[in-house]
């Protein structure tokens, strides 16, 4: 399987790579960086120490030579990709946040034409603990408060986070509710008491940090915390890896993680 990857000198970029290389499975194809990178017209592989055969471009016509373009950049670049993968039956999988309303539309009109696996975080245990959120917000629907707490680097530019807000929304959903309904995304001044039924988001940016995400339940006289925390973004790689391989058998339609895990 023929692999692009998007932000190529980048954090995650370059774990990509290193993860493409390394799989018998996979070959890299493409690596795309934004235009005046210094990066652009050096092997995608120099970082390694090693000869790929692949420079990194900003010429997104260089798509057409791939079968999968992993993207975890910005919603602007991620939105240019959008037609040109659409045009050439190049699958996409999307972790890139912060997208508004028209550009998770533009998402779904382009998985019409090639498949797409979107999701705010590309982790198998995030979408585990998605899971079990759904389950805990079905048994605790009455009597707990809810607070979403997530934490990032200080380069994090969107605000909750994207698996901040999918936790939100699976909660809200499991609950028969819409999350735009019942969040609270800010607290200042003289709040008043906490309303009835409602979804705190909290957030905290500074330092290295790869992203945390504790929910609390918050009852009479009980807490219960379900948390996951990232060490490194393995685990992201993987997960983005395993959903380019799911996307072999899909020429279009829009996806989630839960679909590609099976569950």
């Amino acid at each position: 399987m023929r692999i692009a990857i998007a932000g190529a000198s980048g954090r995650m970029g370059r774990m990509l790579i290193e993860a493409v290389l390394a799989d018998p499975e996979l070959t890299l194809a493409v690596a795309l960086d934004r235009s005046g990178s210094p990066a652009l017209g050096q092997d995608a592989g120099a970082f390694l120490g090693q000869n790929s055969g692949v420079l990194m471009t900003d010429d997104l016509s260089a798509l057409a030579n791939a079968d999968c373009l992993i993207d975890f950049t910005r919603p602007e670049a991620t939105l240019a990709h959008l037609p040109v993968c659409a045009a050439h039956g190049v699958r996409m999988v999307i972790g890139t946040t912060g997208f508004d309303e028209a550009g998770k539309q533009a998402i779904q009109a382009a998985s019409e034409r090639t498949g797409i696996v979107f999701a705010p975080n590309m982790s198998i245990g995030v979408n585990v603990t998605l899971k079990l959120l759904e389950t805990a917000a079905k048994l605790l629907d009455d009597g707990y408060d809810i607070e979403v707490f997530e934490a990032h680097h200080k380069h994090k530019v969107d605000a909750p986070s994207g698996t901040a807000i999918k936790m939100g929304e699976v909660i809200a959903a499991a609950r028969g509710e819409k999350l735009e309904d019942v969040a609270t995304w800010t607290r200042h001044g003289l709040t008043g008491p906490r309303e009835q039924d409602t979804i705190g988001f909290s957030v905290v940016r500074g330092g290295d940090i790869i992203g945390d995400h504790t929910v609390f339940f918050c009852g009479t006289g009980e807490r219960i915390e379900i948390s996951h925390r990232s060490g490194s973004r393995a685990g992201y790689v993987q997960g983005s890896l395993r959903a380019a391989r799911f996307l072999q058998a899909h020429q279009n339609g829009l996806f989630d993680m839960p679909k590609v895990l099976g569950f």
